[in-house]
């Protein structure tokens, strides 16, 4: 074998590389692969792929991300329609590759096949036919096989005995949370559920004139409970709306819910809220429902029905990655109603970054040992 001396190697190599920008067009040989900006590109939760996956039976996933952009069985101020593009739209700046976080020690994008399978197409016009194709859409996409990468945490098998995708839903307003959990149930059975939220979401639903009038983001959960869908183990969290009287809170734990008010965490911390959620949910399946108004109108006033005092963003993700390891089936985040948000999208942003918490929920066995590295500073040397 014969081998080129030493002196004409970069010569060669020079020639090699000029001969394979020749075979390009001017953009790839001078600045390579077109890559999107953190505001530019089609409009994808993080940049991910993005497909109609109700239109192909043969894409799947490990985890989806799915906008339901339904608002119309909301009783305060409407809007959460938009929801799902303010939170897409607040996640530009977010990228798979550049996932790593380091509250979390992980990148969730590199340890499941995530992709955006887009929004539900959900009439306007007619509530009973909106939550049919909200149900349809989702069982669909839970039926369908997951990659099985090979570091992704997966839930616990169904009944069925399969593995199932996880998905999370961006609403919309609170009402979609029924026919998730009527999709969840065929899957998982009775099913418990951590709720965000500044409001219980249990009212009775009698008032209602017509069956479908019943159907509202304030009653879904009694409704779940009448179906059988949920357990008794449920928990709220962040709580601190009016009531009429505490006969609700009674028909509250009726439903199955313990509750953790917003001013708990004066007394307790982020750590005993996190353990007695732990204690509440044990192994359970368990879904995540996570209002934005959970947190302070000041860091988050793009709501429907907004609360004064709630919890900061920080506290909050901080309670998050405390409840790493339970055995998550899905989760969302509702109630973004971009119309009201500041001139800086502050509320998208937040939810997007929240958004991003969940995906690390359903990648991670355990909450996150934080290494905390100090500086040496001109004190310490002192």
């Amino acid at each position: 074998m014969r081998y080129l001396p030493l002196t004409l190697l970069p010569f060669v190599y020079a020639q090699q590389h000029a001969f394979e920008t020749s075979q390009q067009e001017p953009w790839a040989a001078k600045y390579g692969i077109q890559t999107d900006l953190s505001y530019t590109g089609p409009l994808s939760y993080s940049h991910l792929p993005y497909t109609r996956c109700l239109d192909d039976s043969s894409t799947t996933f490990d985890i989806a991300v799915l906008g339901m952009p339904f608002d119309t069985a909301t009783s305060h101020r409407p809007g959460a329609r938009f929801g799902p593009y303010a939170i897409r739209s607040g996640s530009r700046r977010q990228f798979a590759a550049d996932g790593y976080a380091l509250e979390w020690m992980t990148n969730p994008y590199t340890r499941a096949e995530v992709i955006d399978c887009g929004d539900v197409p959900v009439s306007p016009y007619d509530n009973a036919l909106a939550i049919d194709q909200m149900e349809t859409a989702y069982t669909t996409l839970l039926a369908r096989p997951v990659n099985g990468s090979a570091s992704a945490r997966t839930a616990k098998l169904a009944r069925d005995g399969v593995e199932h995708p996880r998905i999370l839903t961006l609403g919309g307003d609170h009402t979609i949370v029924l026919p998730i959990l009527r999709s969840l149930h065929q899957v998982y059975g009775p099913i418990s559920v951590i709720h965000f939220d500044a409001h219980i979401d249990t009212w009775p639903s009698l008032g209602g004139i017509t069956k479908q009038s019943k159907v509202t983001h304030g009653t879904f959960f009694t409704l779940a409970f009448e179906e059988g869908l949920m357990s008794n183990t449920s928990i709220h969290a962040g709580i601190r709306n009016k009531l009429q009287g505490p006969e609700l809170i009674e028909h509250d734990e009726e439903v199955g819910f313990e509750l953790i008010m917003a001013d708990d965490i004066d007394e307790l911390g982020t750590d005993e809220i996190v353990k007695h959620i732990r204690q509440r949910i044990g192994n359970s399946p368990v879904y995540l429902s996570f209002d934005i108004d959970t947190i302070d109108p000041g860091q988050a006033p793009a709501t429907g029905t907004p609360e004064p005092a709630g919890w900061t963003g920080r506290e909050t993700k901080r309670i998050l990655r405390g409840l790493a390891g339970l055995n998550f089936v899905g989760a969302d985040i509702v109630e973004v109603a971009p119309a009201y948000d500041n001139a800086g999208d502050i509320t998208g942003i937040l939810a997007a970054g929240l958004a991003d918490d969940f995906l690390a929920l359903f990648v991670t066995d355990e909450p996150p040992k934080r290494q905390v590295k100090r500086r040496r500073t001109l004190a310490d040397e002192l």
